[in-house]
């Protein structure tokens, strides 16, 4: 049975909590870059500098990468996985650099972009925003900063919908 988890004007409240909450933690934006995890982490990251940068009238550098050759699980995925790239022309270095994506459940996704981040340089420290934390933790990773979180039992599927990418935003969960 899929049940919806978060609605369209809950998805859009949780992205404006989650800048407010980036910019009181870091003290404004100074030195700050997002860098969204592909596919869902990338829209986030565009919506949060765009919260970000309306109240701070600075333009916050956004970037994207794509783990898909720096997953564990390579073999188990895809015999030929499909490779996006990933896209930071900005520099790193020295830069608070908040890693964005969709949901964050065994925190092996997030291992595979801490991985593949650290080889663009050295930032001078890495934050985790997720819109959405169903826990089930496999690796000691937890997120800075959460839009909700989420109780789930480890077989449910939980779905992230975003209008850039699917045509709408909300939160699904399916129970096995």
């Amino acid at each position: 049975m899929k049940r919806p988890a978060v609605s369209p004007p809950e998805v859009k409240a949780l992205v404006s909590r989650l800048a407010a909450e980036i910019s009181r933690h870091n003290r404004g934006v100074k030195d700050l870059a997002l860098v969204g995890i592909k596919r869902r982490g990338v829209p986030l990251a565009h919506r949060l500098a765009k919260q970000l940068e309306h109240h701070r009238k600075v333009e916050i550098p956004v970037g994207a990468i794509d783990i898909t050759l720096y997953r564990d699980d390579l073999r188990l995925v895809a015999e030929t996985p499909i490779v996006r790239g990933s896209e930071i022309d900005f520099d790193i270095n020295r830069q608070t650099v908040v890693l964005v994506d969709d949901l964050v459940y065994t925190g092996r996704t997030v291992r595979a972009a801490l991985t593949e981040l650290l080889d663009f340089g050295r930032p001078r420290s890495i934050q985790l925003a997720v819109l959405v934390d169903r826990g089930h933790r496999e690796l000691p990773i937890e997120p800075n900063f959460v839009g909700k979180v989420m109780k789930t039992r480890h077989d449910d599927l939980v779905d992230v919908y975003l209008v850039e990418e699917d045509g709408r935003d909300g939160v699904y969960v399916t129970r096995r």
